[in-house]
């Protein structure tokens, strides 16, 4: 006798959406009549929570604004097995949810990405397609990610990617944040296309291209510090050493020409610069070897959990 299939839930970060969750919801009902819809609230001024507990959903609240709090909260308080994260507006195609879910199990991944195929033009604006197209390169040559669409909303997550993901995001930075979490921990990752269409009437983004794109910046800065710091402040070290060896050149030729050092101000420039570079350079050693302790942690956490698919059997089995 077979035990039960995994669990499933539909996560729902929202923020004024009342135009569009509705439809979310049932769509998602339909596509995944096995999975639990939840959806999280991010204290809203308009009705969506009542508007989605009436299409079916389990409303909860996150009072604390920012996308990052919101899926921070929904992976502390939510148990399943597998775990769908979309946005609220409308834009993603719930029918391809089953075949997400499916990529999950049968490759036993730990997230899958909705790669997004635009429908219609106004879906994805220009500024957005582009800061996306640079952000993206910009994660895998850092971080070795082999992922095209790395802002992507729509994703599936197995149990121990969610229970081992330490958040810090506050806005829209969370997709960055999970993507660096995949490939620092090695996880197994796919793609899947999936349609991208426009917003319904009455449903507006709350994404600002440059403040955001500015904040996601930040994010990559900071996750290549504390995962990657190493590499991080050996590029800080040879910058100093490159400022160095142009300052020196003037008091190497002059010494050279007269056998004497006329520039000490500028001499002891250059070395200070050199003893900057040098402590820069441990600074990441010593970092990196915190990190490497850091990302074992991380893995005890997720090895604690079961993959997709391998529950234990069933006593009376």
């Amino acid at each position: 006798m077979t035990g039960p299939g995994p669990s499933i839930a539909v996560i729902v970060p929202c923020f004024n959406e009342s135009a569009a969750i509705a439809k979310v919801v049932s769509d998602f009902r339909a596509s995944l009549p096995e999975a639990t819809v939840y959806v999280y609230d991010n204290n809203s001024t308009d009705d969506t929570s009542a508007v989605a507990a009436q299409a079916g959903a389990v409303v909860r609240k996150e009072l604390t604004r920012g996308k990052g709090n919101v899926v921070r909260r929904m992976f502390q308080d939510i148990e399943a097995d597998i775990y769908v994260m979309v946005d609220g507006d409308d834009t993603y195609d719930a029918s391809r949810a089953p075949e997400l879910v499916k990529r999950l199990v049968d490759d036993n991944l730990d997230m899958v990405v909705g790669r997004r195929i635009e429908t219609h033009q106004a879906a994805y604006r220009a500024g957005h397609r582009l800061g996306n197209r640079v952000l993206t390169g910009l994660v895998r040559w850092l971080f070795g990610a082999h992922i095209e669409d790395m802002l992507s909303g729509y994703r599936v997550f197995s149990r121990r990617f969610v229970k081992s993901f330490p958040s810090f995001s506050r806005e829209f930075e969370i997709e960055t944040e999970l993507t660096v979490h995949a490939m620092q921990m090695r996880m197994a990752v796919a793609e899947v296309e999936t349609d991208y269409k426009e917003r319904p009437p009455g449903s507006v983004s709350k994404l600002r291209t440059f403040r955001d794109g500015w904040r996601i910046l930040l994010t990559i800065s900071n996750l290549m510090r504390n995962e990657r710091p190493l590499l991080f402040f050996s590029l800080i070290a040879l910058l100093f050493v490159l400022i160095g060896v142009v300052l020196a050149i003037p008091v190497l030729v002059e010494y050279s020409d007269t056998h004497e050092v006329r520039r000490f101000p500028t001499a002891f420039l250059v070395i200070s610069l050199g003893l900057c570079g040098i402590v820069s350079f441990a600074t990441g050693l010593i970092l990196d070897l915190v990190a490497h302790v850091r990302r074992e942690a991380k893995r005890l956490v997720y090895l604690q959990h079961p993959a997709v698919g391998s529950r234990p059997p069933r006593a009376d089995a």
